[in-house]
């Protein structure tokens, strides 16, 4: 590449988060250049419930990230969902493999930060994006590339850029492709709590209370007495985030919740709350040299609010599609991706939607977990693997993604289980 920035590379990747580190194992594997950068220092926390589906471990598993590797990792085997009505009902994972899992994102992101840079992805915490722009001096034969200024480096020139950067993107932003007052479709609130003797110390629980639907409270279990606690909901409720932690304090005190963790339960630290962009049906997902993965193609579940899975999987779209393309081909390269993630993410984004709006009413909730209660073993079996989209959910309304014994697979990391 022409000289004249202070560092040049092949692929840019804005953010280490799962998404971005997906990519840039990805471009690093197919033996082109890439660096990472991040403003943050690892580890480092994210707001999030910590939840890993089985797409996400079957991510982390294609990207040789061992569970043994990402401190304070908890396997599940079942999950235990409660109604409205007050009827609970354990739902089993198949026993081969791992289909759900939780890790903390202080610690799943660090492990992912060091797994990269043993294979030898060059990673700079502690910068950030400052501007982006088209440098058209920057390539001299075939089309341009793209520079950006980071803080503590200088200009970046790289061929493509992957905006690995969240919800409210720098690169989209510097790009001026923000949407003004976007907010994201839900709302969460997340708090540790120490101390759990109850059935939440092992149980991962789903507790659909009428006020929230169609969101939820969640506690997820975590080693030690640990749990991850919280409630999501759609921004839609009208629920402002100034009034979430008067209802956080409300549901802490639901009888079914204390019993759940037990008398001796504390809470650490603080609550954090943050939103979750869930709309990928309508998101930017490239301009020009620059792609856009994870929260910044704003690629969350809508039913679930779960986007580790879906962060990893577009940052490895990502990098298949510009490994598979010249790197001065851009508009091949994101034409590629942008038919990719539709492909992977569009339909299940529908069907979630369609869902939800079932889940809205507590009637609706009430008779999803009857009809769940009385299907028998099987049927709550491979209801865990959907939910835990073990399949996508959407796969009944895409014919191009069935394969035989779809429902006999077994999950991530079987051989080392």
């Amino acid at each position: 590449m022409a000289t004249g920035a202070d560092k040049t590379c092949d692929v840019l990747v804005v953010g280490a988060g799962p998404a971005g580190i997906a990519a840039a194992i990805g471009v690093q594997r197919a033996g082109h250049s890439v660096l990472v950068i991040d403003k943050a220092t690892f580890p480092r926390d994210k707001c999030c419930g910590d939840g890993l589906t089985t797409l996400a471990l079957r991510e982390l598993e294609a990207l040789g990230l061992l569970p043994e590797q990402v401190t304070n990792w908890m396997d599940v085997d079942s999950a235990w969902l409660r109604s409205p009505s007050g009827r609970e009902v354990q739902v089993p994972l198949p026993s081969e493999g791992r289909y759900a899992a939780i890790a903390p994102r202080i610690d799943l992101d660090d492990a992912l930060v060091r797994h990269a840079r043993s294979l030898g992805v060059e990673l700079a915490e502690g910068h950030g994006l400052n501007t982006a722009s088209t440098s058209s001096a920057a390539v001299r034969d075939r089309g341009t590339a793209i520079d950006v200024d980071v803080t503590g480096i200088g200009t970046v020139r790289a061929r493509q850029v992957i905006a690995a950067d969240g919800m409210w993107s720098p690169v989209r932003k510097a790009l001026g492709l923000n949407e003004a007052g976007y907010l994201g479709e839900w709302h969460a609130f997340r708090q540790y709590a120490q101390q759990v003797e109850g059935p939440a110390s092992e149980r991962l629980y789903v507790w659909f209370e009428k006020d929230l639907l169609p969101g939820y409270a969640w506690s997820f279990p975590l080693p030690g007495g640990r749990v991850n606690i919280g409630f999501g909901m759609l921004r839609s409720q009208g629920t402002k985030t100034g009034e979430m932690a008067d209802l956080w304090a409300d549901l802490l005190q639901r009888p079914h919740i204390r019993e759940a963790l037990g008398p001796r339960a504390e809470l650490e630290d603080r609550h954090t709350a943050w939103p979750i962009p869930a709309r990928i049906n309508k998101a930017v997902l490239s301009a020009s040299r620059v792609m856009f993965v994870g929260d910044a193609a704003a690629a969350t579940d809508v039913l679930t609010g779960e986007g580790i899975g879906q962060a990893l999987l577009t940052g490895r779209l990502a990098a298949e599609a510009i490994c598979t393309h010249d790197l001065l081909d851009p508009d091949a390269a994101r034409l590629a991706y942008q038919r990719a993630a539709r492909h992977h993410l569009v339909a299940d984004h529908q069907m979630s939607a369609a869902l939800g709006r079932v889940l809205r009413s507590e009637r609706g909730a009430r008779g999803a977990l009857a009809v769940i209660s009385h299907s028998g073993d099987w049927g709550k079996r491979n209801f865990a693997r959907w939910m835990f989209e073990d399949e996508p959910r959407a796969v009944a309304l895409t014919p191009k993604r069935w394969h035989r014994g779809f429902l006999k697979q077994p999950g991530a990391y079987a051989q080392a289980k």
